[in-house]
């Protein structure tokens, strides 16, 4: 049985026509017509956000679930439904903190605010998971709204001309460069060459994580190397701590805050070992169909999400974490498991389903723009 490894997935799963003219109204899976989006964007009115903390909470049954549906955004990747998977409580969740309640999303809301601007989502797959989530919820908010979706190179695009919106995702895994020399692929800590990319954006969100894990045939680098000294190999989360600094202080330097909003996308867990959720003979996220009721997972702490906090702790700049580490520990059941499109042997306990768990992820970076 394989498990997902992060750099072997399709970068984006695009159609093959990139350019598209898209009209119609959105219908739900069971065959309810979506109600006006206007309507819908009111049914939660956001609470004092002061002294509410959005990462600390859970995961609570709403039928006014999910905030679109899959065969209403003919673009997306992730769909799990469309690759097989037969329960459907998985898209019925919202995430509710413990002290407030997060103001519904409003797309239409989100467009004008952003008219005319770029956001770039820059990162792994994890980072294309929430730009694909983010280009439906948008969608959905405006079927009748001219887009485009383009591809080139690692840059891909959704554009909305109504709103002159460009909505961009920069497959970048590690942030800092990966370099092919003769001795092999080096990863060099202390290097970003392709900040310039970054520059004259409106709205960055940046991750990086998973591929920092990574080991044996699944790993994608050769060596290391901090300044001129190079070695075969190092404790995988010292050298993520280091590569996080490197990017945090580029950042710091270089990106105008006056002009760009600068978001880090955080750690999603991942669920391939029942004994960290109390439920010792599952051996992965398969047939896991419910989220974990409560606001505190049973396993162990993150590892990753203790570095990211650390390194933003260190930066002057206000960099906004969007703390989901949390949120994703509980939501064993939000994974594609064997729905991922490549076979029934292949488990993807990595990514996440859509709609799912990533639109949670867009609500939250709503909610801390308004």
């Amino acid at each position: 049985m394989a498990f997902s490894c992060f750099h072997l997935l399709p970068l984006v799963l695009l159609p093959l026509t990139l350019n598209q003219v898209v009209n119609g109204n959105p219908v739900f899976d069971d065959g309810d017509p979506v109600l006006d989006y206007a309507e819908r964007a009111g049914v939660l009115m956001k609470q004092s956000s002061h002294g509410c903390n959005f990462f600390q909470g859970s995961w609570v049954a709403d039928d006014e679930y999910p905030l679109y549906n899959a065969s209403s955004c003919p673009f997306i990747g992730f769909n799990c439904i469309k690759n097989g998977r037969p329960d459907k409580q998985y898209l019925k969740y919202r995430w509710k903190p413990t002290g407030c309640d997060l103001p519904r999303f409003n797309g239409l809301d989100f467009m004008q605010r952003f008219r005319g601007k770029k956001i770039m989502f820059v990162g792994d797959s994890l980072s294309n998971n929430m730009w694909q989530s983010l280009t439906c919820m948008l969608h959905v908010a405006a079927p009748n709204s001219n887009y485009t979706l383009t591809q080139a190179g690692l840059l891909s695009t959704f554009y909305l001309k109504e709103y002159a919106l460009s909505i961009m995702f920069l497959k970048n895994g590690f942030i800092v460069d990966l370099a092919y020399e003769k001795i092999g692929k080096v990863l060099k800590l202390d290097s970003i060459s392709t900040g310039n990319l970054w520059k004259g954006v409106d709205m960055l969100i940046f991750t990086t994580y998973h591929w920092w894990t990574h080991s044996g045939h699944s790993q994608t680098w050769d060596y290391f190397q901090v300044g001129q000294k190079m070695v075969k190999e190092m404790d995988h989360m010292e050298a993520y701590k280091n590569a996080l600094t490197t990017w945090a202080k580029w950042v710091d330097s270089n990106i105008d805050f006056s002009k760009t909003k600068v978001f880090f996308q955080g750690v999603a867990a991942v669920h391939i070992d029942g004994k960290e959720w109390k439920e010792p003979k599952a051996r992965s996220c398969r047939g896991q169909t419910q989220p974990l009721l409560g606001t505190s997972y049973p396993g162990p702490t993150h590892p990753g999400e203790a570095i990211v906090k650390s390194v933003l702790s260190t930066v002057a700049k206000p960099i906004y974490l969007l703390d989901i580490t949390l949120l994703t520990q509980l939501r064993k059941d939000g994974h594609p498991s064997i729905y991922a499109g490549l076979g029934p042997k292949f488990v993807d306990c990595s990514h996440w389903c859509l709609p799912g768990a990533p639109d949670a992820w867009n609500e939250l970076l709503y909610a801390a723009l308004l």
